[in-house]
């Protein structure tokens, strides 16, 4: 019986640890314009309209004397939000602005965002501007923690395409 509880236990110790995953497909679509410019774009979850942890934000890093960090502003929601408390870039959610296509993002259960949830109902948000362009925000509910796979989506109608979240358990 010892033999058989020690075997079970090595394998326990042996087996993966599998993490639950919050996958994001962000759509930049393709847009008949005469001046384009790649999109900002913040990615937040909130519960019930309080911000609560910030995935990502795209911006342009490269810009002389962090000259793109003036135009974050103009995605206003996350800006009121979160942005304008935070100094930029921040290590783990500062990226480059993406080119048009889908972009896939994952965060781990073990990531800082996703540390932070506790169970109940959330939202993700999906911010967008564009220089010469529009703004546009879409947002997909979810519960955390999820017992099974879970995908919703919502699509964009100017800036933003489809924008998919996947959660595993």
């Amino acid at each position: 019986m010892l033999k058989q509880a020690f075997a079970l236990c090595a394998l326990a110790v042996c087996m993966p640890i599998y993490a639950a995953q919050l996958n994001v497909e962000v759509e930049i679509p393709q847009l008949d314009v005469a001046e384009y410019h790649r999109p900002y774009v913040a990615l937040w979850i909130e519960q019930d309209n309080q911000h609560i942890a910030d995935l990502n934000v795209w911006y342009d890093l490269k810009m002389k004397n962090n000259e793109g960090e003036k135009w974050l502003k103009d995605m206003r929601q996350w800006w009121r939000r979160s942005g304008r408390s935070l100094d930029m870039p921040v290590d783990g959610i500062s990226a480059a602005t993406r080119a048009v296509g889908t972009h896939s993002i994952k965060f781990n259960s073990d990531s800082a965002a996703l540390k932070k949830l506790e169970a109940g109902d959330y939202e993700l948000l999906v911010e967008a501007a564009r220089e010469v362009g529009g703004r546009e925000i879409l947002r997909i509910p979810f519960s955390w923690p999820v017992q099974e796979t879970h995908t919703a989506s919502v699509q964009g109608s100017n800036e933003l395409g489809r924008i998919t979240l996947t959660i595993t358990p």
